[in-house]
C-alpha cells in the first residue's frame, strides 16, 4: 500500500518502474518475412516446446505482426500442418 504525505500530494514511496529494463526481442522477424501459414520453419520459431504460442513481449514482435503470426499458426494447426510439438512429420 502507498501512503501519501501531507505535502502536495505526492506518494511517499515511488514506483518502481523507473528502472525497469527493456526486454530485447529474442526472435526478431526478418525483414520481409512473409508471415503465412505454409512457412513452418518461421512459424515454429515462435511455438514453445509444448506447442504454446510464445508472447509478444518475449518475442519481441510488434502488435500486428503477433496477430498476424497467431492466425497463420492457428490456420497450419487446423489443417493439421502443425501439431502441438510443431511440425508434423
Amino acid at each position: 500500500m502507498i501512503k501519501r504525505t501531507n505535502t502536495k500530494g505526492k506518494f511517499k514511496n515511488k514506483r518502481r518502474f523507473d528502472n525497469r529494463q527493456k526486454n530485447t526481442a529474442r526472435f526478431q522477424l526478418p525483414k520481409g518475412a512473409d508471415i503465412d501459414y505454409k512457412n513452418f520453419t518461421l512459424l515454429q520459431k515462435y511455438l514453445n516446446d509444448r506447442g504454446k504460442i510464445i508472447p509478444r513481449r518475449i518475442s519481441g514482435v510488434t502488435a500486428k505482426q503477433q496477430r498476424q503470426l497467431v492466425v497463420s499458426i492457428k490456420r497450419a494447426r487446423h489443417l493439421a500442418l502443425l501439431t502441438s510439438g510443431g511440425i508434423k512429420k
